[in-house]
């Protein structure tokens, strides 16, 4: 498809997820895409024949992992104030039960999509069962605020080539997950942009800035990971700079969903 080869110049970033993963638990070898090649929707030309979507030269996902949590009002306030939406992969784990109810908040201008009930890589990837358990889980805390039932993008903790998932599973485990959600007809989601604000030392804002600039580098189709969660205050105090920069340089903002709409 079209959009996807798009994507072909973009690498995954191996990811630095806050709970339990080293980088040394992580591939060294990213995939192609930043998405899962399930078939994106299309849409028609006049002949009737499939016509490439319709995406800007140049655009941006931000993306949030891990919240909601007592950082959410203010990575909302930023993305409100400069007109962005942007997508959160969110937790429900039982210590950010309280702020569950920003859900709603969220939810009103921005993707909401899932991420994992536990984030407890030893619970999660046991087995595919034990994986869509959590999801399960996870859906049913999420219920009372949002539309659980029509979300379809998911990002795997760790990212889709995490190497963390062999300790604790079969062999084989997340190309089977990967399977299984393209069956679905969802979309797992990774990424080619990382802020690194979930790594130790707690970066300054300007850091991670500097980090999503240098990773951007002269991509054009530009999935971003950042966090939302308790310990990365920070990265709400970067956002303003980051927006001004990729609107300084040409890139429209999108949500995952409008970068690669399902059918």
């Amino acid at each position: 498809a079209a959009a996807l080869a798009a994507f072909a110049a973009g690498w995954l970033v191996p990811a630095r997820a806050p709970v339990g993963c080293k980088l040394n638990e992580l591939t060294a070898a990213p995939d192609f895409s930043p998405f899962s090649p399930a078939a994106p929707a299309v849409a028609t030309s006049d002949a009737g024949t499939p016509a490439a979507p319709s995406l800007p030269e140049k655009w941006v996902c931000l993306t949030f992992d891990d919240g909601p949590s007592k950082t959410t009002p203010e990575v909302l306030a930023a993305l409100d104030a400069a007109g962005v939406h942007g997508t959160f992969f969110v937790v429900a784990t039982g210590y950010n039960e309280k702020y569950l109810p920003l859900l709603t908040q969220a939810a009103a201008g921005h993707q909401i999509a899932l991420h994992s009930a536990s984030h407890e890589y030893s619970d999660i990837y046991r087995s595919s069962a034990a994986y869509w358990k959590d999801i399960a889980l996870l859906k049913q805390r999420i219920a009372p605020y949002v539309d659980a039932e029509s979300i379809r993008y998911l990002r795997f903790p760790g990212g889709s080539t995490n190497t963390v998932s062999r300790r604790y599973g079969v062999k084989g485990l997340m190309q089977q997950l990967k399977n299984e959600v393209e069956q679905r007809g969802w979309q797992w989601v990774d990424w080619n942009v990382c802020a690194e604000d979930a790594v130790g030392g707690h970066p300054s804002a300007d850091t991670i800035y500097r980090n999503v600039v240098r990773e951007t580098g002269e991509q054009t189709h530009c999935v971003v990971l950042m966090h939302d969660s308790a310990t990365t205050r920070t990265t709400a105090e970067a956002l303003p700079d980051i927006i001004r920069w990729y609107t300084d340089n040409g890139y429209t903002f999108l949500t995952v969903a409008e970068a690669l709409p399902l059918g």
